[in-house]
């Protein structure tokens, strides 16, 4: 007789071999039989605030992990959570969102707008399959699906015997002759062009030498070491000017760009379509009319096995007087001690206390825009949001990120950066960070409130204050202790010799524990260059309502 196992205990040893160890969410009526089979399944439960802190916890966690796992109740849980899930969905993370529903399929349609798959688990001889194709989807399509295991089911007895075969996750294969066809026709592009350049690859760009850029949402695809690449291309907008090279290009290669007014800095950075080669997920993109369906992360294999580096520009003079943000950063002038932290060197300046293999993060506002000068080491990642921005995401997404690393046991730091107004709306998570021993650094760009709102509109109107927090109070209030159970530290800094003096502390470099710094600056404070960016979107604005 074939040997049986509850369904509850299939789909988390089903998540198990995927990569998952922790399961975010917050128990409900429906869920609490379904969360006695994590721990015998090998999971761990990290329990959020709230639904909706949970779902950005997860996003984080799968940004690491490759997948991860969102257990709420079905109704106020699963609705708390859709902000997030949406999140997930717009920016390609793949999160398995478990409800334990009370059958009211409702629900499971308003997901399927921000889902790639919806398995509804009402059958023991068929739920353990629908649950096996759904979990495929998501990490093929690397987007959320939506699980609905209703509580009458989560004994329900189903085969163990397909969890001996693994699940079929390689990316798909593309037909080999048109493979063939669109890598000669990228490639006729390529040799013949005299001024190209590349937005956002790696690979690529070390084997071309092309003139490289990132946008404001890839700052960390590049290697930032590569003597051809020269930082984030923000159009008009950015720190750097890099116009007067790419306007004046005959070919653009852009990797999974995401086309957002603030990814390209208000469309500025975006390239003429006739010199366009657009690399997306599942297509080619020639210009405006010619559109090739090719999964690329397979194509751009053959594409550099049959490259030609004797076949490519062999001299771009052009090239040579581009900027780079590692030229920015060395021209700094010597700190003064006594002076106040500003925006404009900030992300430059603090860029020497990174390390290889550190995971950086930036919160949407000043910090998302600031963060485009970052200089980073090898092999460092940088993840931020710039579709989405949700405020108060990125702060969950980075508890979701250190418990992933933990996990992993790499022994890489979690750094985060997040704007006063942001960190407000999410802030009890602390806990969550207390709660389970994790390992990141906050950094509090603490100017008094939104900074990006009062440029745009309302200077010095009071709807863009918030509460002047006494966030250094905050870890104790939030459960950590100084018995030595956890270490955690706190920092107040207003000058650039009261943050040397922290970055500098041997125990605060470590990465044990919480690090909590307090950084204050001017409450107009931001970059220069990004200024009249939100001054033309308040003009835009006011034209708009008028």
């Amino acid at each position: 007789m074939s040997k049986t196992v509850n369904l509850a205990h299939y789909m988390f040893t089903r998540l198990r071999q995927l990569g998952v160890r922790s399961v975010h969410g917050v128990p409900g009526d429906y869920t609490l039989r379904a969360l006695d089979y994590l721990k015998p399944a090998g999971l761990k439960w990290i329990g959020n605030c709230n639904e909706l802190n949970a779902g950005y916890a997860a996003d984080g966690y799968a940004r690491i992990k490759g997948i991860s796992a969102l257990f709420t109740t079905y109704g106020v849980g699963e609705l708390s959570a859709l902000n997030a899930v949406a999140e997930s969905f717009a920016e390609f993370a793949p999160v398995d969102i478990s409800l334990g529903d009370g059958s009211l399929g409702v629900y499971a349609d308003i997901y399927m707008n921000f889902t790639v798959a919806q398995a509804s688990l009402f059958d023991p001889s068929t739920a353990a399959e629908v649950f096996d194709e759904a979990l495929e989807k998501c990490m093929k399509e690397s987007r959320p699906i939506y699980v609905n295991l209703p509580s009458d089911m989560v004994g329900a007895q189903v085969l163990e015997s397909p969890l001996g075969r693994p699940l079929e996750i390689a990316p798909p294969t593309n037909e080999a002759g048109l493979e063939s066809i669109v890598a000669n026709l990228v490639l006729d592009r390529v040799y013949s062009s005299k001024r190209p350049y590349i937005l956002e690859v790696n690979e690529l760009a070390r084997v071309t030498g092309f003139p490289t850029f990132a946008s404001t949402f890839g700052g960390g695809t590049v290697d930032s070491t590569l003597h051809n690449y020269h930082g984030v291309h923000g159009g008009g907008h950015g720190s750097l000017d890099f116009a007067p090279y790419t306007n004046g290009a005959d070919l653009a290669l852009l990797f999974r760009l995401f086309l957002s007014d603030t990814n390209t800095q208000g469309w500025s950075a975006v390239s003429e379509r006739d010199i366009t080669l657009a690399f997306r997920r599942k297509s080619i993109e020639f210009g405006a009319s010619n559109v090739y369906q090719i999964h690329i992360r397979r194509f751009m294999r053959r594409l550099l096995d049959r490259l030609e580096p004797g076949r490519l520009p062999k001299q771009i003079s052009a090239a040579s007087t581009l900027p780079s943000v590692r030229n920015q950063a060395a021209s700094l002038p010597p700190i003064d001690s006594s002076a106040s932290i500003d925006q404009d060197s900030f992300y430059l300046r603090i860029s020497s206390f990174f390390r290889p293999h550190d995971i950086i993060v930036c919160a949407n506002g000043t910090p998302l825009v600031g963060g485009r000068d970052f200089v980073l080491p090898p092999h460092a990642t940088l993840i931020n949001s710039a579709i989405w921005l949700s405020v108060g995401h990125m702060f969950l997404a980075t508890q979701g990120i250190s418990l992933a690393q933990s996990e992993l046991g790499t022994g890489s730091r979690t750094i985060f950066f997040e704007g006063d107004g942001s960190f407000q709306a999410t802030a009890q998570e602390l806990g969550t960070i207390d709660r389970y021993k994790l390992n990141a650094y906050i950094f509090i760009i603490n100017n008094g409130g939104y900074t990006f709102e009062r440029l745009i509109h309302g200077l010095d109107a009071e709807y863009n204050d918030v509460a002047p927090w006494r966030y250094l109070k905050a870890p104790e209030m939030m459960g950590a202790r100084n018995d030595g159970s956890y270490d955690f530290e706190t920092h107040d800094v207003g000058t650039w010799g009261e943050l040397q003096s922290a970055l500098g502390n041997e125990s605060f470099q470590s990465g044990k524990g919480l690090k909590l710094v307090n950084v204050r600056m001017g409450r107009d404070d931001l970059t220069s260059n990004f200024k009249p960016a939100l001054k033309l979107a308040g003009k835009q604005l006011m034209a708009e309502t008028s």
